[in-house]
């Protein structure tokens, strides 16, 4: 296939999977619905080279480090220090999903699956992207098969577990406004920090006509480079996409790049239409019976994931004083990220209130900590501890 008829096909299939995501309100994620297609389309006549084809892979994998310090240009650490009950809960229960799989689904689904599952389902698309490139590497090729599909998969577990959670936690908070005007107990939220202002103004703001795309692409691509020589200098003990994404928080810090980076040059949209390829292009290896042989190993890998979570949950939700439903919607949110934190959330909100004080009241209690949950495990948890368990493999 021609390289422009290959990105042609990819194009499509990537819009119809945001149809369809939309169509759902996210309960089938783009993810979900791309990856079907393109797992049905090989088996029915989409050539297996298409990825090859569209000339993209080596672009992809030149572009991670850059798309790594976008996202480390998203939120800043005080941040994350206001809502510490919320990171704590996000990422003790990712801790517990990762312990769970490698002790218990070691047992019983393998060791090589139950640690390549903790990538995907610990996050989103880079911590998939690092343990499939290390089962390539190692020639397990139905390993990166095992990956992808329970990328694609993760949101249509966690959304409806989330959705139900929150949606009791709503109605107990609204039920404690209408009749108290207070829910019971202290709701008040410390403003978030400016984003566009630096935490510490080390280098002086960018001026608003020098924050062209080019220039801020060359911001970015300059902090992954210097990320790659210097997690080259580790020896490979620190995974160089989580050098670049410790850079892109670092340096978005000190002032040097811009908040939300890629997004102001007009770029993030086409980095992540281009970083999907690298975790797609391994359905092309899927065969029917390939993927009928991973149906229990990904239900078993769910399972005992969603296990770990669970109990995790509950037990801080205890000890730091959450319902035990705001606890497990916070644990469970590394399997959709953004925006499905944010999309949940509204609908939440919209179908719990009966006027807009009622949501907007809502949104206060719940938007933030679902937000901070997903931030902190898809973007930053699930990419350390991607690139630690690859080393036990």
């Amino acid at each position: 296939m021609e390289t422009m008829s290959a990105i042609l096909v990819i194009a499509i299939v990537y819009a119809v999977g945001d149809f369809v995501s939309f169509k759902t309100k996210a309960l089938l994620s783009m993810m979900f619905a791309a990856g079907l297609l393109f797992l049905v389309g090989f088996w029915v006549g989409i050539p297996p080279t298409l990825f090859e084809d569209s000339k993209l892979i080596p672009v992809a994998m030149a572009l991670i480090a850059m798309l790594m310090v976008h996202m480390g240009s998203f939120m800043k650490l005080r941040d994350l220090k206001e809502e510490w009950k919320t990171v704590l809960i996000a990422i003790s229960a990712l801790i517990a999903l990762a312990a769970a799989l490698y002790l218990l689904g070691g047992l019983l689904i393998g060791k090589e699956r139950a640690i390549t599952a903790i990538g995907p389902i610990s996050g989103g698309v880079v911590a998939t992207l690092i343990v499939s490139e290390a089962v390539k590497a190692q020639g397990f090729e139905s390993l990166a098969v095992f990956a992808t599909l329970l990328l694609v998969l993760q949101s249509f577990i966690g959304l409806p577990i989330a959705s139900y959670c929150l949606k009791r936690e709503a109605g107990r908070l609204v039920g404690g406004f209408r009749k108290n005007g207070a829910p019971g107990m202290d709701l008040a939220v410390s403003p978030a920090s400016d984003p566009e202002v630096p935490t510490w103004k080390v280098f002086p703001a960018l001026p608003k006509p020098l924050q062209t795309p080019f220039i801020l692409m060359a911001k970015a691509l300059l902090i992954g480079w210097l990320a790659m020589k210097v997690a080259g200098l580790t020896g490979g003990v620190i995974h160089p996409f989580v050098v670049a994404l410790l850079f892109g928080i670092i340096f978005y810090e000190i002032g040097f790049i811009e908040h939300k980076i890629l997004e102001k040059a007009n770029s993030s949209g086409l980095a992540l239409f281009i970083l999907l390829v690298p975790i797609f292009m391994n359905l092309s290896k899927a065969t029917p019976q390939m993927v009928a042989s991973l149906i229990v190993p990904m239900l078993a890998a769910f399972v005992i994931a969603l296990a770990g979570m669970v109990l995790v949950s509950l037990l801080l939700s205890r000890i730091l004083g959450y319902s035990w439903e705001l606890s497990l919607a916070i644990g469970t949110t590394c399997l959709f990220g953004f925006p499905g934190t944010y999309i949940i959330s509204q609908e939440v909100a919209e179908s719990q209130s009966e006027n807009e004080e009622e949501k907007e009241f809502l949104l206060k209690h719940i938007l933030p900590k679902m937000l901070v949950a997903g931030f902190t495990t898809v973007t930053i948890a699930s990419v350390i501890l991607a690139g630690v368990i690859v080393n036990l493999l």
